[in-house]
């Protein structure tokens, strides 16, 4: 039995290496993903986008926004004058968080009462939200038992109030549900569509298709089709579940949502036949998927701030149509974007689905095994 079961290990190993691709796949795809997670799967937060709206021309307040500066964790964008200036920065995604001193701040902190801060969020990404607020609750601490030990000012002298815009109590599920609806609908269309011409390969039955009458722009669209009717059906069930389910508010346009998933599946689908055009068998399709998916998933923003990574890898996300999409999503569901912010994910997903449709089209008949 030993030797039965030596002897089957040694055919899969045997299986598995004697293809250069299988080998490939083996030794490189690991490196390069052991390199791009441990960047840019971070939740440790640098330059931190914040906006001043100091209303105090009193030393304590100074002081206070002196130490925000000096923190290695943030970065001022910007100063603020007026109270209207606060929902541009905030909307346009320049600043992660403003932070607002009371007029009276030095005042009271004189007079032995507590001087008044006040941060906004913004709470599209609560896990960021959630981790600049504790960064900026370290800073008032160690400012106000400063004030305490070295002044000695009586009681605590600062008190932070938090407001939460878009997401008021940092929910993470609203945060993390539409999310989930586009990495599902990923993968159900890539998985579709990545095994479709790697099947007819393995059953020998592509190069009779190719013979048929049909041309390759025939064959693509006729293999593109299920997979977006498939997409377009499972994201409509994440959709209803989402809002039905999970009561994540569904505040934006459908029309831009449906939109946006239309040329997100096109992209999926241009990748997956990408995918299944290169590959030999399904196994290598079904491996395709998997090492396409994970690096997407990562780069997209989803988990971890697409500005926390490095240079170098916030360039390559702008070939992942996750990180538009998902743009897309919470656009819709948390904070009624203008049109002008999905058109500018609109383009994008455009270009990559006409970029990889064009090349499995081409490698449909081009392709040498």
């Amino acid at each position: 039995m030993i030797h039965r079961i030596a002897a089957l290990i040694v055919k899969e190993f045997l299986a598995l290496f004697r293809d250069k691709r299988s080998r490939l796949t083996v030794v490189v795809p690991p490196i390069i993903q052991l390199f791009v997670f441990s960047y840019a799967a971070t939740y440790d937060l640098e330059k931190v986008p914040y906006a001043v709206y100091n209303e105090d021309p009193g030393v304590f307040s100074r002081a206070l926004t002196a130490r925000l500066e000096g923190s290695p964790h943030f970065n001022k964008v910007a100063v603020i004058t007026r109270e209207t200036e606060i929902a541009p920065l905030v909307d346009a995604r320049q600043a992660l968080l403003v932070i607002h001193v009371d007029r009276h701040f030095s005042r009271d902190i004189l007079r032995g009462r507590s001087g008044r801060i006040q941060v906004i969020l913004d709470g599209r990404n609560s896990n960021t939200a959630m981790i600049a607020l504790n960064y900026i609750r370290t800073v008032v601490t160690a400012y106000g038992d400063e004030l305490v030990r070295t002044a000695g000012i009586r009681g605590f002298p600062a008190v932070l109030e938090t407001r939460t815009w878009y997401n008021p109590n940092l929910e993470s599920r609203w945060f993390i549900v539409p999310g989930v609806l586009g990495i599902i609908t990923l993968l159900v269309t890539l998985i579709t569509t990545a095994l479709s011409v790697a099947r007819e390969r393995e059953q020998g039955t592509f190069d009779q298709l190719l013979v048929t009458p049909l041309r390759p722009v025939e064959i693509l669209i006729g293999k593109s089709i299920p997979g977006c009717v498939i997409g377009l059906a499972e994201g409509t069930v994440c959709l209803l579940a989402a809002a039905l389910w999970f009561k994540v508010p569904l505040r934006g346009n459908l029309l831009m949502l449906y939109g946006g998933l239309g040329l997100f599946l096109l992209s999926a689908v241009g990748v997956g036949l990408l995918i299944s055009s290169l590959s030999v068998t399904q196994q290598q399709g079904l491996l395709g998927v998997f090492l396409f998916m994970v690096p997407a998933v990562i780069l997209s923003g989803f988990t971890t701030p697409i500005g926390n990574m490095p240079a170098l890898v916030q360039h390559l996300t702008r070939l992942n149509p996750v990180r538009y999409f998902m743009v897309v999503l919470r656009g819709v569901f948390l904070e009624d974007a203008p049109p002008a912010v999905f058109f500018a994910q609109f383009w994008p997903m455009a270009l990559i689905a006409l970029a990889t449709l064009s090349l499995a089209g081409w490698l449909f008949r081009h392709r040498i095994d």
